[in-house]
């Protein structure tokens, strides 16, 4: 019942701050923006009370990406707000980091057949993006590796729990993971190299998937083995 609910909320603070992106308009999305992550907050509360250490650790990166949502939104004519949100969205990433790193010790024996098919696929596009970004950033590039290593850490440690979860849990994360990839690479894109026609609404919506997958995915979260604290 909770899902639905939530799912519904969730649906109408995306089709708004799509709405307000496509738009233009600022106050709209001055008021839908922080909702996204507000609503994911009251569901994995209320959804699991906060019981286990992987649930406390998705929800405090998702206070971090709440931090970062802020800053992003109020960056216009304070050039030091873009780096307080690339800190919270690092922030968060690390945080989800440690909660699938949860996922490994319960059974770290297990190997994933296709594990280092992935990671590698997962690293040459974080290089090959790094490298097609290095020209337009200038003093950045440190943050920009930085943060591109650690969003693909991210990424692979969401693939690094196949098996050791139920796989519906193990798909939505991933997912989520891969589109939070995906809006992270749009948004460098945009800002440093290359305008993208509606980059707002693409950025926007990838990463609003990204975070409720994420969060579907935590909430839906069993182990298969328990070999740690859940």
């Amino acid at each position: 019942m909770k899902t639905k609910l939530f799912s519904f909320i969730f649906a109408i603070v995306f089709i708004i701050q799509l709405y307000a992106e496509t738009v233009g308009n600022i106050q709209l999305l001055n008021f839908s923006k922080p909702l996204i992550v507000i609503t994911l907050l009251a569901w994995l509360y209320l959804s699991t009370n906060l019981k286990g250490r992987f649930h406390k650790r998705i929800f405090t990166g998702l206070i971090f990406a709440l931090a970062g949502d802020i800053f992003l939104m109020l960056q216009t004519g304070r050039s030091g707000f873009f780096i307080y949100g690339l800190i919270a969205f690092l922030l968060c990433h690390i945080f989800y980091i440690r909660a699938f790193i949860l996922d490994h010790k319960s059974n770290p024996s297990l190997k994933n057949g296709f594990f280092l098919w992935v990671v590698g696929a997962l690293i040459i596009f974080c290089v090959g993006l790094f490298f097609y970004l290095q020209p337009f950033i200038g003093a950045m590039q440190f943050a920009v590796l930085f943060y591109a290593i650690i969003i693909t850490f991210m990424a692979i440690m969401a693939v690094n729990r196949y098996g050791k979860v139920n796989i519906f849990s193990y798909k939505l994360i991933l997912y989520g993971a891969l589109f939070f990839l995906l809006s992270d690479s749009a948004l460098a894109v945009n800002k440093f190299a290359l305008p993208i026609p509606q980059a707002g609404v693409l950025i926007m919506a990838t990463y609003m998937i990204a975070q409720y997958l994420i969060v579907y995915g935590t909430v839906e979260r069993k182990l298969v083995v328990t070999k740690t604290e859940i």
